[in-house]
């Protein structure tokens, strides 16, 4: 906006891969008790909260669950969860995790692209964000047996979940994230999950401290969870309308496409001139620093935006 102009409601954000039809928690709020704004949470809404996390992610029996304010609130935390230096890290892969670990003094190095067979860390973001690479849990696992740690990050799982591991059980030294805001399109709720044996759940619990997640948080999370019936239909739609994205982009050139039904990575030689271009129309795409020849593109949510970003992929072309 500083650059191009405009005010926020001016702007399609496809950034990010947050669900573009959200949940409809402005409903569900309304009829939020008062209570709940006024007292601190109380033991029983985390004990509905986490049931409900646990029936919505299939979670094996013997798995422990804890909540957190974000995902990104317990990225913060895996350097002092994990012993160690060393830390492989996919490129490209979601950047924070390979910050916060560096910004802790580990050593952070390229996942396969190096010869040591064992790191005191392992991060495997599954499905990948940008590139969409999706691992089997059998495939995921094979890393716990090289490393003291493995974070497995399941932020876009919700739209692959047979490829989640919350249904298997866990080894001691593997963790999983699971992301609430992208799937359910409520980021700004800040909540997430880690699932793992008993342990490193009790770390993770403690470091939080009491009432990391707020009452209305708990509250609207334990129901969007359970809403069955929405997150089924929102399934559906989200391959309907990834399958939408995809034409749109390819009949604007860009064929060359991966990504997940929450968002779509094209591989041009021409990623910054369409994102500037883009953004010259108000509409905000992902490039990267350190892969620059690729661009992301959120999931619209409506018709209308799918017209609107089509027509500023044509404005300027040739």
């Amino acid at each position: 906006m500083a650059v191009h102009g405009g005010t926020r409601a001016d702007w399609l954000d496809l950034s990010t891969g947050i669900n573009a039809r959200p949940w409809p928690a402005a409903r569900t709020a309304a009829a939020m008790p008062d209570s709940i704004w006024q007292a601190l949470p109380d033991h029983q809404m985390l004990v509905d909260l986490l049931q409900a996390a646990r029936t919505a992610y299939g979670l094996h029996p013997d798995n422990h669950i804890v909540a957190a304010p974000g995902t990104q609130a317990l990225i913060q935390l895996l350097p002092r969860l994990a012993a160690g230096h060393t830390v492989a890290v996919r490129h490209p892969s979601y950047n924070e995790h390979r910050g916060v670990f560096a910004d802790a003094g580990w050593t952070v190095l390229e996942q396969g692209q190096q010869t040591k067979d064992w790191f005191d860390a392992t991060v495997v973001v599954n499905p990948n964000n940008p590139d969409g690479l999706t691992r089997t849990p059998a495939d995921a696992l094979k890393h716990a047996r090289k490393t003291g740690t493995l974070i497995v990050d399941e932020a876009f799982v919700d739209v692959a979940p047979t490829s989640s591991l919350c249904p298997h059980r866990l080894p001691d030294n593997v963790l999983v994230l699971r992301s609430f805001g992208k799937f359910f399109g409520l980021a700004g709720l800040r909540l997430g999950f880690a699932v793992g044996s008993a342990a490193p759940i009790a770390r993770l619990s403690a470091m939080l401290g009491p009432w990391a997640v707020s009452g209305p948080a708990q509250y609207l999370g334990a129901r969007a969870l359970a809403d069955t019936a929405w997150i089924k239909a929102m399934k559906q739609t989200l391959t309907q309308d990834c399958a939408s994205l995809r034409k749109v982009l390819q009949d604007n050139g860009l064929t060359d496409l991966m990504g997940t039904d929450l968002f779509q990575t094209a591989h041009t030689p021409e990623a910054t001139a369409i994102h500037e271009r883009l953004a010259r129309a108000h509409i905000w795409t992902r490039i990267f620093d350190t892969w620059p020849d690729h661009i992301r593109f959120g999931v619209p949510g409506s018709a209308e935006d799918f017209t609107r970003l089509h027509t500023a992929l044509q404005t300027g072309k040739g």
